[in-house]
């Protein structure tokens, strides 16, 4: 086993299908070894009850900190010595501490897994951390305008851009059950992003603000991140440690240029002065981040990407939810129609689409 784990981290097993026998009687294993992912079929799960539930507590877990810190950093009010009242709007140095704990958590793995060396060419790296930094930027910044909730909604619609994308520059055809799913998708966010004619009138005036603006900027910055990352998976076999630590070294080097560029290093540390449990929260929401993509991979290797997504999905729901109950983001019920009908329409495009991929990679 140490031998087949030495050459998985290596990369020698990609595509290979693998039985394995352990002592228990009656029990098989099949393995399909995919780049960055291990498909287990055939397995009895009983003894891997424990690690699902931790990995699913720990993607919870992690992520409602994220969500509960996120949204109580940017959209906080923060009171002066003098009364005065004032909120947090230094997004680039919010981003900048969390890649510096996202490529110090993958800099450790590095050291500890020693995933090989990366041959990956550094053009590409730079390319990818442009749009992963604008991704981040984009959507941090969206609840300057919108509600946490909208902000989760709105990062969840993925399918669609990449369906769209997909049919418009690479001519792929997709079956009409992922049209129904991307269609009750649709129909969700409408639901939730129509404006009632009671509403006022600076909200009547655009159906679409500047926080949906931005939020559909993060959404195109990362299609253009996957794309990205699928060039560097098949052309380089980069590694996800090497992807990280990369990807987020070049993106603080180019945050750092903007807070010295822009003047808001400066201003941040006026405000840390103010304020300084504003650090404390910005360090927890970057070791939640990091501590939730480790429990997203655990779980993507150990049982497949299909009960990842389901994991993921039903996780959004629930910081909706939670932040509804914590800082009382108010829902309609017509908006909580149209939630469900995008996690439904997620949960199916994602159930829908990882069968019929394993059933092509049965077939070949």
């Amino acid at each position: 086993m140490k031998i087949m784990a030495s050459k998985l981290a290596d990369g020698q097993l990609n595509g290979k299908i693998l039985m394995i026998h352990p002592r228990t009687p009656d029990t098989s294993i099949q393995v399909h070894i995919e780049e960055d992912s291990v498909i287990v079929s055939g397995a009895k799960m009983e003894n891997n009850r424990g690690k699902l539930a931790l990995c699913a507590g720990g993607i919870f877990f992690c992520y409602l900190v994220y969500g509960i810190l996120q949204e109580k950093i940017t959209k906080g009010i923060y009171i002066t010595a003098d009364g005065e009242k004032e909120k947090f709007t230094f997004t680039l140095a919010l981003v900048f501490v969390q890649c510096i704990i996202n490529g110090l958590f993958a800099r450790t793995a590095m050291v500890a897994f020693k995933p090989g060396r990366d041959s990956t060419p550094n053009w590409l790296y730079v390319i990818c951390s442009i749009t992963y930094l604008g991704a981040m930027l984009a959507s941090n910044h969206s609840l300057q305008h919108v509600t946490y909730p909208t902000q989760v909604l709105g990062k969840s619609i993925k399918p669609i851009p990449v369906m769209f994308l997909g049919v418009l520059l690479a001519g792929k055809r997709y079956p009409m059950a992922k049209y129904l799913c991307v269609l009750m998708i649709v129909m969700g966010v409408a639901l939730f992003m129509y404006k009632d004619k009671k509403a006022s009138i600076s909200d009547q005036q655009h159906f679409i603000g500047i926080g949906e603006l931005l939020l559909l900027a993060s959404l195109t910055m990362d299609g253009l991140t996957g794309a990205s990352q699928d060039k560097m998976r098949g052309g380089y076999q980069t590694k996800s440690w090497h992807m990280m630590f990369n990807m987020n070294l070049w993106s603080m080097l180019w945050l750092a240029i903007g807070l010295l560029a822009s003047g808001e290093l400066f201003s941040f540390v006026q405000f840390v002065q103010r304020h300084p449990s504003v650090v404390f929260n910005m360090f927890t929401f970057s070791i939640a981040s990091a501590l939730g993509q480790t429990f997203i991979f655990l779980t993507v290797t150990s049982f497949g990407p299909l009960m990842c997504s389901i994991i993921t999905t039903t996780r959004k729901f629930f910081t909706i939810l939670g932040s509804v109950l914590i800082f009382g983001n108010p829902m309609i019920g017509r908006q909580w129609v149209g939630t469900l009908l995008v996690f439904v329409g997620l949960s199916l495009d994602s159930i829908y689409g990882k069968e019929q991929k394993q059933k092509e990679q049965n077939k070949s």
